[in-house]
């Protein structure tokens, strides 16, 4: 049989009764362009050695007519579904690789987490700041929706450091429920709680396959976080939970195979508690990690990448998708939408704001450590009155220290109550709740001050989750700039007004837009030319 390895390909060539477009600016390129489940002829004309497009077009490997033109490539259709990683959506059995992040307070809601689901998306319900109880009750709420129809969902457990016993009973609770995906956030290090879950329920298939029953997904803000979760739980974690009958030997002996989780949430510049990392930077750094860990281990599944913050706009989806994100992760957003739980005032405030309408404040959880959320500073005071709380925090080593002048001015403008009267309502709480806390402001006015201080912290977002009206320009609104963005996006359209921000339409309009954005690209990287405003998909209603 003769060889072909060195045989020149042939030309190929189409004819079409529909003129080539040329142009981006041509009355029928934004049709052609926003078909994207359609494949595109990429032809080149002999007289000018422009590039056009065609659709629907006969090819043969000769011209058959005068009027054919020769083929200069052929872009197969393009889905939003098809964006990310088909493993991600076969692994979750989803439509799109589009996850709706979890928000603290209960903000994503379980109508939040129900809608997604039902949109082929997953959500992940916000359990911070939440008590046991009303954990419990929103997950059964959203298993007796979803689980009858097999739809995926998950549930978040963010670390606490100071109510390790919470964390723990989450874990159980997630555990007894049967929930089997949960998004773990702000850990800076494994704890027994994350391995006891992780590793829960591992199995060997018939064929020696390892099977997992809980799957983790980890948000990571720093490539040092990320080393945790990219290598199998370390040998004395196991070692612990076997002998505390939480892991089976078994278990614990297939954990050693496996890393941690295979659904990574690389996290940006995103709201409430950031790092304020760039996006690019950040991927690249764990994308590296990841790559290494894998090589090294010899793991057989994948770990995968997502990504999070600053994710508003179909232009920053397609991009997040072109670095090798498996999927995208959407929250301040999301905290617009009719099924969020914040306040419609709340809500409204958020639909005002631009990209430069944050603001970096004291965590109220995290006071005495220094570290900041994001919030929206436009139409509140709340970012400037929790920066003058950190300052006198900085300066000061007690109330009483505080100069007369500022403190009448706490009073009056933030507290709308004497001082004295805010420490009584902080210890008859945590009298109840946390007396450890109590204690430990005993004999220490500088913890006293902080207590206080965080209880207008701490007050302030409950105040925007039930529409305090007397308290409007205290709302403390976690987000990033991801919101402005989006509100420039949606300008004019028919998601501009709150009514309208359902999450399922706000999902399927970025995917949609980013895969249009991402034929955009592929047009130009064969040579299409571009005009400004190419690279534009505007809302509209999609099913």
């Amino acid at each position: 049989m003769a060889s072909t390895e060195n045989a020149p390909l042939k030309q190929l060539y189409c004819a079409s009764t529909a003129d080539p477009v040329f142009s981006s600016t041509s009355k029928d390129f934004l049709p052609l362009l926003e078909d994207i489940r359609s494949p595109l002829v990429l032809i080149l004309d002999p007289k000018t050695q422009r590039v056009g497009i065609i659709q629907g077009s006969n090819i043969h490997a000769n011209p058959d007519s005068k009027d054919a033109l020769p083929v200069q490539g052929i872009l197969p259709p393009l889905y939003p579904e098809w964006l990310g990683d088909r493993g991600f959506l076969e692994t979750h059995g989803l439509r799109f690789p589009y996850v709706g992040g979890e928000m603290a307070l209960g903000i994503s809601t379980p109508a939040m987490v129900i809608a997604l689901a039902k949109a082929g998306m997953l959500g992940f319900l916000g359990t911070a700041g939440l008590t046991l109880d009303e954990v419990e009750r929103q997950c059964r709420e959203i298993q007796r929706v979803l689980d009858p129809e097999g739809l995926p969902w998950g549930v978040n457990l963010i670390h606490s450091p100071q109510e390790l016993q919470q964390e723990t009973a989450l874990a159980e609770l997630f555990i007894e429920l049967g929930i089997t995906r949960v998004s773990v956030s702000a850990f800076m290090n494994l704890t027994p709680t994350v391995v006891h879950y992780a590793c829960k329920g591992l199995t060997r298939a018939p064929d020696g396959t390892i099977i997992r029953k809980n799957r983790i997904f980890a948000k990571i803000s720093r490539p040092e976080m990320a080393r945790h979760f990219i290598v199998p739980p370390p040998d004395n974690l196991l070692e612990a939970l076997v002998a505390e009958d939480r892991l089976t030997r078994e278990e614990a002996e297939l954990a050693t195979r496996l890393p941690i989780c295979q659904d990574i949430t690389v996290e940006s510049d995103s709201g409430g508690h950031t790092d304020f990392r760039p996006m690019a930077p950040l991927f690249s750094a764990i994308t590296e990690l990841r790559d290494r860990s894998v090589s090294e281990h010899g793991f057989p599944y994948p770990i995968r990448l997502g990504l999070a913050g600053g994710l508003g706009t179909p232009q920053a989806v397609a991009a997040a998708f072109a670095m090798g994100a498996a999927y995208v992760l959407v929250g301040s957003v999301h905290q617009s939408a009719v099924e969020s739980g914040l306040s419609e005032p709340a809500r409204a405030l958020l639909t005002e704001a631009r990209i430069a309408d944050m603001a970096a404040t004291p965590a109220g959880d995290m006071l005495e450590v220094g570290a900041k959320v994001q919030v929206l500073k436009r139409g509140v005071f709340f970012a400037s009155r929790a920066k003058l709380l950190g300052k006198l925090y900085q300066g000061y080593e007690g109330l009483d220290q505080i100069p007369a002048k500022d403190k009448a001015n706490l009073e009056k403008k933030i507290f709308h109550a004497s001082l004295d009267d805010v420490w009584k309502q902080t210890q008859a709480y945590l009298a109840e709740h946390d007396p450890k806390q109590l204690n430990l402001a005993k004999d220490s006015p500088r913890k006293q001050m902080a207590l206080v201080f965080r209880w207008y912290l701490g007050k302030s977002s409950r105040w925007a989750l039930d529409g305090d009206a007397q308290r409007r320009l205290d709302y403390q609104i976690w987000t990033g700039p991801a919101i402005g963005a989006f509100n420039d996006w949606v300008k004019g359209s028919f998601l501009a007004p709150l009514a309208n921000r359902h999450v399922a339409q706000i999902g399927r309009n970025l995917m949609e837009g980013a895969a249009v954005i991402t034929r955009t690209q592929q047009l130009r990287a064969a040579g299409f030319p571009m005009q400004p405003g190419a690279y534009r998909f505007r809302p509209r209603q999609l099913r």
